[in-house]
């Protein structure tokens, strides 16, 4: 294989790009996307790339992808107004709808990107076997769910075929009906049945960040839940947070909060000893 072909000239140090594919090469590895990497062309051409680069290095990986600021620009097209309850979008029948559209143009777009780079990638979304039985949230936030099951079958099969895996956060309700779910918490659900040994959380910020602004670049459960206690960790990190914690103590040997902004974060993050943002273990 020649990795001078297929790592790019700012990516990591081959040396270093050699000894990972060994270590990762039996492992799985979710990858969480959302953010601006998604709607800004230049960090959505390189997120491509780089799923592109670790599938053509032989290693298994399974992509979700959010959507929040894709379905925010649908809505507001459509002169739909949202509301959130607890940073969950209120998502009624009209809205549902406008948000599966969106999030499935999406995944076709990641999907086609995929395969345009010589890698394979393979769609999962409720439409062409779901993967996600749910639990309907509140009621008041309407076709919002959160993952009671997860077919991890259909994922494994895909991994099997040298495919990326690229996973729609929607599922399936008792009633039948499509619901909403936050990606985060649906990447973890699939790292936690398929025990990965990484979960990659990418974001729009550094990582987790201690009381100076500096960047952690490794925690452990119990220092995280403590900072969110005295509120070193707040706001919109503090779900998040809770996803990993929660992800670390059943079956996911990481979690890695990463900077999408940053240049080639996954693969420094996958592939070079200094990862990129902030890793949680348990």
């Amino acid at each position: 294989m020649n990795l001078e072909k297929i790592i790019p000239k700012d990516g990591p140090s081959i040396e270093e790009v050699e000894k990972y594919v060994k270590k990762y090469s039996n492992e799985l590895i979710v990858i969480k996307c959302g953010g601006s990497v998604l709607l800004d062309e230049n960090l959505f051409n390189q997120l491509i790339e780089n799923i592109a680069i670790i599938n053509k290095l032989g290693l298994s990986a399974i992509v979700v992808h959010g959507g929040g600021k894709n379905i925010k620009k649908k809505l507001n097209q459509n002169n739909i107004e949202t509301k959130f309850i607890d940073g969950l979008r209120v998502t009624d029948e009209k809205t549902i709808k406008i948000v599966e559209e969106a999030l499935l143009e999406l995944n076709t777009e990641i999907l086609n990107n995929i395969n345009d780079k010589n890698a394979k990638a393979q769609s999962i979304t409720p439409k062409n076997g779901n993967i996600i039985k749910i639990i309907p949230e509140k009621k008041e936030l309407g076709f919002v769910g959160s993952p009671k099951e997860v077919n991890k079958e259909i994922i494994l099969n895909i991994v099997k075929e040298k495919k990326v895996p690229i996973v729609v956060p929607l599922g399936i309700g008792d009633d039948g009906k499509m619901y909403n779910i936050n990606a985060d918490v649906v990447a973890a659900a699939i790292a936690k049945e398929i025990n990965s040994r990484r979960l990659i959380l990418m974001t729009d910020v550094e990582g987790v960040l201690d009381k100076d602004k500096k960047l952690i670049s490794e925690i452990n459960s119990k220092t995280a839940n403590n900072m969110i206690n005295d509120q070193s960790i707040s706001g919109g990190m503090i779900p998040k947070i809770k996803t990993c914690i929660d992800a670390v103590n059943n079956g996911v040997t990481g979690v890695v909060i990463v900077d999408g902004r940053r240049q080639n974060s996954i693969l420094f993050e996958i592939f070079s000893d200094k990862g990129a943002g902030t890793l949680i273990r348990k």
